[in-house]
């Protein structure tokens, strides 16, 4: 299993902050962002890392994060010209994923979960968690059949079918480079992770994991300070993060 960190984009929602400096290295409370999802990826046993970078502030990447040494990891970097969709990672880094199977975070997705068991665990398919949330019309949305079954994902809809939202990890087999090039354009010019995950759900593949605990989508400036109180609280009290208070439950 390799990882990817997907941190391109222009993140227009955060301006003035992201005028000069990507989100992605924002600070949330003592760390910049993306150490957030590198721990993620670290924490779940994963030391070959792609960092997916916007070509104006891959300088910027690579003087904070280096080689990965200080992380006892190896990183690499690949740069997204545009932001063609989260789906577009595995296009981009289909040299680094070669044969093996791939785990995708979102740089800007801040979790205090321990994967390490979903991700070692993981032989084929597609596997991707959901939360409960209040807003899910900003997200990917799965409904359920009654007994838990994935039966649709739907991207950012006007009428969600309940208040699960695809959260921003997600793990593939290899097939998902050959996915991820079939897939059309959506209407706002991107190849989108929900339809990938569709392909999946389609064959009968994905699996979906309902995930109790913190979860922080830190593209906006509410969600932004509430990450950050959230880890201030946490440092303060001397509560390591991916500690028994998360639980992870199958759908």
């Amino acid at each position: 299993m390799k990882g990817i960190i997907l941190a391109g984009g222009r993140a227009t929602r955060l301006r003035p902050l992201t005028k000069v400096i990507t989100k992605q290295l924002l600070p949330v409370y003592n760390k910049p962002m993306i150490y957030y999802p590198i721990e993620t990826l670290i924490g779940a046993g994963i030391k070959e890392i792609l960092i997916i970078v916007a070509p104006e502030h891959a300088g910027n990447f690579m003087n904070m994060l280096g080689s990965g040494r200080d992380f006892d990891a190896k990183f690499s970097y690949e740069i997204q010209d545009e932001p063609r969709g989260l789906a577009d990672a595995f296009i981009v880094g289909e040299n680094f994923i070669g044969k093996d199977n791939v785990t995708l975070v979102l740089g800007d997705n801040i979790f205090d979960h321990d994967f390490t068991e979903h991700i070692k665990s993981f032989k084929k398919g597609a596997a991707v968690f959901a939360k409960e949330v209040h807003d899910p019309e900003r997200f990917g949305v799965v409904e359920f059949d009654k007994n838990g079954k994935a039966l649709s994902i739907e991207e950012k809809p006007a009428k969600p079918k309940s208040n699960y939202a695809v959260v921003g990890i997600y793990s593939y087999d290899n097939k998902v480079i050959e996915y991820a090039k079939s897939l059309k354009p959506s209407a706002r010019g991107e190849i989108e992770i929900t339809d990938l995950n569709n392909v999946y759900l389609k064959k009968g593949e994905l699996q979906v994991n309902i995930v109790d605990g913190i979860w922080e989508d830190a593209g906006t400036f509410d969600s932004l300070l509430r990450a950050g109180n959230i880890m201030a609280e946490k440092a303060k009290t001397n509560v390591p993060r991916h500690s028994g208070l998360s639980r992870i439950k199958k759908k």
